[in-house]
């Protein structure tokens, strides 16, 4: 099983992520919040790893830190909550206002997060809201990632994750507006508009 892989950053889409360990690459998918917070393409870069084992395929799921990767693990041992669910969810707001959201009860903003439906938000919460409080809080900063027209790069990524695409536009535009330049500065700032 694949536990950590480090490396260097050879893609980095909100797809996913391309990480060249000596000359092999490995696909790596994460969550919105971890895209924004990875440094450029090209540099070195090292991820806590979970390993999806399917029926004939091998699925890795990369974090920013061991607190991110604990959350993931606690989401997917709910009921109904798979691995790309927990990334959905893990996207939908910082991991901080995650924990916070879980271990207060706050059904709400939990339902705000594409996907995830009223009996899911209480299923979350009543599975976890103790675990939740052990979990520290991801605190990490968002480097610029070069490429063009980030803007609409924003939206396609905020169009995966489950919202609306005249949501994820506006999102966008209104982040630009208040100066977000970059691809991650986008995403981050329209994250927090579409979950408040």
């Amino acid at each position: 099983m694949i536990a950590r892989l480090r490396g260097v950053l050879a893609v980095k889409a909100p797809e996913g992520l391309l990480i060249d360990v000596h000359g092999v690459g490995f696909r790596v998918l994460v969550s919105l919040n971890a895209f924004a917070a990875l440094p450029k393409v090209g540099e070195a870069v090292e991820v806590p790893i979970h390993t999806q084992m399917r029926d004939s395929s091998l699925e890795l799921f990369g974090f920013l830190d061991e607190s991110e990767k604990s959350l993931f693990s606690q989401l997917i041992g709910v009921s109904g909550v798979g691995p790309k669910m927990a990334l959905t969810i893990l996207s939908g707001m910082p991991t901080e206002e995650l924990v916070t959201s879980l271990a207060d009860g706050q059904v709400k903003r939990l339902v705000g997060i594409p996907g995830v439906g009223k009996r899911t938000a209480e299923r979350l919460i009543v599975d976890l809201q103790d675990k939740v409080r052990a979990i520290s809080a991801l605190d990490g900063a968002s480097p610029a990632r070069e490429g063009a027209r980030p803007e609409a790069e924003a939206v396609s990524a905020l169009v995966n994750l489950g919202y609306r695409e005249v949501e994820a536009d506006r999102a966008a535009r209104d982040a630009v507006k208040r100066g977000a330049s970059d691809l991650a500065e986008i995403i981050r700032e329209s994250l927090k508009t579409l979950s408040g």
